[in-house]
């Protein structure tokens, strides 16, 4: 006598496969963490997409949007992947977030072993995932922190020494050593606006429209796409309100043309002194994209990787917003994990005009 067997265990383990998340689930994916759980009908537990527990059997698995609803079909919690408790990836990063309101509330800048000891981590993985989470190391985020104070508070303290002093620096001469990086002038220039601080610029037209290049003593600090010229210089006006901005001479309208020309023939590269002013992290993201090869693209996650801070995405889109050398600095390299085109400061067609070129060069 022949034997038949059921085919609905067979269509079933098909209908998991080809359920897009089955393959988050087979690598642990981290990431799917939250965003869906799945059972195992022959143990009965329900799990994280990223339980290292043996692969089961797809003709055995269900998914299920939230842990409640895989309670409520019957399943209990896994005893490995804890899915009924925050994830892991949740509790650090509560853990960084009170690790940075402790490095803003200190006096001066607790020492690493100290504040790994407040987390509960070792100094290793505290380290890691305060990197990982941030973009920065627990060092360059207290620099950046106390360099926010040292801005603000140059703005309203009666003197420079006081505002040194109540932006968190235990001595003027540490600030003095990394002034020029945290301002981009010195503190009594910046105090005054900008005031004595000479910036040159022009303005011309490229096959994007109206470009802006401006320079300090320093290099390029500027350049800027729009379809109105007079817009671009109100920008530069406010940006330097109290500096004086002077009009290109002969010499740096050869400046403003090889811009222009990398625009049209992106092939040749720009190879110009930069004036770059950013947090830390935003440094780091700007030198990530300028090793983006013309042609290529990067999403967020790609650059967030290669700076080492993979859970740092959106701090990446916002370090491509922030930037204000366009060209020089290739944000427009970036795109989505879609494959499609986010915002640009200078306009999405402009975005989609410099890949094209580049692609086609």
């Amino acid at each position: 006598m022949r034997a038949f067997t059921s085919s609905k265990p067979k269509n079933e383990a098909i209908a998991t496969e080809l359920d897009p998340r089955w393959p988050l689930v087979v690598a642990r994916d981290r990431t799917a963490d939250g965003q869906f759980y799945y059972s195992v009908a022959t143990t009965g537990v329900y799990c994280r997409p990223s339980c290292p527990s043996r692969t089961a059997n797809p003709a055995n698995v269900r998914f299920h949007l939230s842990a409640a609803d895989a309670e409520a079909a019957g399943f209990r919690a896994c005893r490995r992947c804890k899915p009924d408790q925050p994830s892991a990836d949740a509790q650090n990063a509560d853990k960084i977030a009170r690790a940075c309101r402790f490095i803003e509330q200190a006096e001066e800048n607790p020492p690493l072993t100290k504040l790994a000891q407040a987390a509960g981590l070792s100094i290793h993985y505290f380290h890691r995932i305060f990197k990982a989470h941030t973009g920065v190391t627990p060092k360059e985020y207290a620099a950046a922190y106390r360099a926010g104070r040292m801005r603000s508070q140059l703005r309203r303290s009666r003197s420079v020494t006081q505002a040194i002093y109540d932006a968190g620096f235990n001595s003027s001469s540490r600030f003095y050593e990394t002034s020029d990086k945290i301002l981009g002038m010195t503190p009594t220039a910046y105090r005054r606006g900008g005031a004595n601080i000479a910036i040159r610029f022009a303005v011309g037209q490229c096959s994007l429209g109206a470009i802006l290049v401006a320079a300090s003593d320093k290099g390029i600090c500027a350049i800027s796409l729009d379809d109105n010229p007079q817009a671009l210089i109100r920008e530069l006006q406010d940006r330097f309100a109290h500096a004086e901005l002077i009009g290109g001479d002969a010499d740096f309208e050869a400046w403003v043309a090889r811009v222009v020309g990398f625009i049209e023939a992106p092939r040749i590269g720009l190879d110009l002194p930069l004036d770059i002013r950013g947090t830390a992290f935003q440094q780091r993201v700007w030198r990530a994209l300028q090793e983006i090869p013309a042609g290529a693209t990067a999403t967020y996650s790609d650059i967030a990787q290669s700076i080492g801070a993979p859970k740092a995405v959106r701090a990446v889109a916002g370090a491509c917003a922030a930037n204000v050398l366009a060209v020089a600095i290739p944000c427009h390299r970036v795109i989505r994990s879609d494959g499609a085109l986010s915002g640009y400061r200078w306009g999405i067609e402009r975005k989609r005009a410099l890949i094209n070129r580049e692609r086609a060069a």
